[in-house]
């Protein structure tokens, strides 16, 4: 039997007990969370840590009156022992109940809907990436963390909703240091290891850092032409996504993208930005019980839709559509462009290439306007070529400049950037990127 099928039988176990230890008129979700991950830390290219993390748990919530309660459950594995858990939390959950207020924005879905979807890519042994790893990084200062392994999630409810989501994944998060202290930070990451994959992203990484052996060069602060990489673009769609799209940040008109849903500004036609929950790592189904379906949330640099949680569609008269908690995309897809990665310098001309940003924040959140601090490898290029790293610079500027009005091309080829978080568990959000021609980028200091 499959680890998939056992896990999804275990917690199918573990619901059918619930529907018979429910009185009326309560109702129960339960939301199911479980890892088998491989964890390997690199120090000085050598491996300085190695682990193996099984753990499952679910989240229990009761429902009776308009008044709900929370519970999380860690999961044993021993089906007994889990049941006795489970009979136990819900009379914890019955006792709370009558303590509470009813909750004027509880949103239940009553339908019984069922998705099932296993993604069974085969990873490779953690050996085999290990041992090409250590082959790439021969000789070098390598600082790294490879985590890899199937995520699994469910979803269950009273009202006949079953939902079993299991998707494998690996992802590479790896820093190359010069002797001089400078860093090029990269990762290789998705569903199926590819060992040209790797090995060319590691070239490129590799010869990164030789140009951070030459002498810093330091800019005045103004306007330059730039490219963005995937990971530095990646920043700024994360600043963005911090209540951008959300129901509630719009409808209270706190969202940095209100401009953009009023009509009142726009990105350039070539920004798509869909919420692609199909094929990502992320479950077609929310924690709420709301069935996820892929989204349109910019098109060709207009707006479009909108992620709206239970709550939301509550207070603001909206349709749910699956979206988490905050309001937040998890499965980031941007369209691609039509710049080949071979001509990126060529068509960069004279200007930075920026591989990362970091430490962003709003200067300026009603006009999308953000600051932050440029990171590792960002070069000055000349004519086309690298000619030495930069000193690190802050820029202040606008997304509707960066993606809009200044924005002159993006790439052919995209990036798929996995969340490196591992807090509590391994994460399961992602974004697909193109890197981004920028005619001018504001450089502050």
């Amino acid at each position: 039997m499959s680890t998939a099928k056992s896990q999804a039988d275990s917690f199918k176990a573990l619901v059918n007990g619930l529907r018979e230890a429910i009185r009326e008129p309560e109702q129960f979700t339960l939301s199911y969370a479980a890892e088998s991950s491989a964890f390997v830390r690199f120090n000085h290219a050598k491996v300085r840590q190695a682990g193996q993390v099984q753990q499952a748990s679910v989240g229990l919530k009761l429902i009776n009156d308009g008044r709900h309660a929370d519970l999380d459950i860690t999961l044993s594995g021993d089906a007994h022992v889990d049941s006795q858990r489970l009979a136990e939390g819900l009379q914890q959950l019955r006792d709370t109940l009558p303590l509470l207020p009813q909750d004027p924005y509880l949103l239940l879905n009553y339908t019984g809907w069922q998705n099932m979807n296993v993604q069974e890519h085969p990873l490779p042994d953690t050996e085999q990436v290990v041992a090409e790893i250590a082959r790439a990084a021969e000789g070098l200062d390598l600082v790294g963390f490879y985590a890899a392994g199937p995520i699994s999630r469910g979803f269950a409810s009273s009202s006949g909703a079953f939902g079993w989501h299991q998707a494998n994944s690996f992802n590479f998060d790896f820093s190359l240091f010069h002797a001089n202290g400078q860093a090029v930070k990269a990762s290789y990451a998705g569903h199926d290891w590819n060992s040209e994959g790797f090995a060319r992203r590691f070239q490129q990484a590799r010869e990164q850092l030789e140009f951070l052996g030459r002498p810093l060069r330091t800019l005045a602060p103004g306007q330059y032409r730039a490219y963005l990489a995937p990971a530095a673009l990646e920043e700024i769609m994360g600043m963005l996504s911090w209540g951008g799209f959300s129901a509630q940040s719009i409808a209270s008109k706190s969202s940095p993208l209100q401009k953009l849903y009023a009509g009142d500004h726009s990105f350039s036609p070539l920004v798509s930005l869909d919420e692609k929950v199909s094929g990502s790592l992320s479950p077609a189904f929310s924690g709420e019980g709301y069935p996820r379906s892929d989204l349109k949330l910019i098109v060709e640099g207009k707006a479009s839709a909108q992620l709206v949680d239970s709550r939301s569609a509550a207070e603001y008269g909206l349709t749910a559509n699956g979206a988490s908690g905050g309001e937040s995309p998890t499965a980031l897809n941007m369209a691609p462009g039509a710049l080949a990665d071979a001509e990126i310098l060529k068509q960069l001309g004279t200007g930075l290439y920026i591989s990362n940003l970091w430490y962003l924040n709003y200067s300026d959140q009603p006009m999308a306007r953000m600051t932050g601090m440029t990171r590792f490898a960002t070069f000055w290029v000349e004519n086309g070529e690298i000619q030495a790293p930069v000193s690190t610079m802050r820029f202040d500027d606008s997304a509707y400049s960066l993606l809009g009005s200044q924005l002159e091309a993006l790439t052919k080829e995209r990036e798929l950037l996995l969340s490196a978080s591992t807090y509590s568990q391994r994460a399961t959000a992602s974004a697909l990127l193109p890197g981004a021609l920028i005619s001018r980028l504001t450089l502050t200091l």
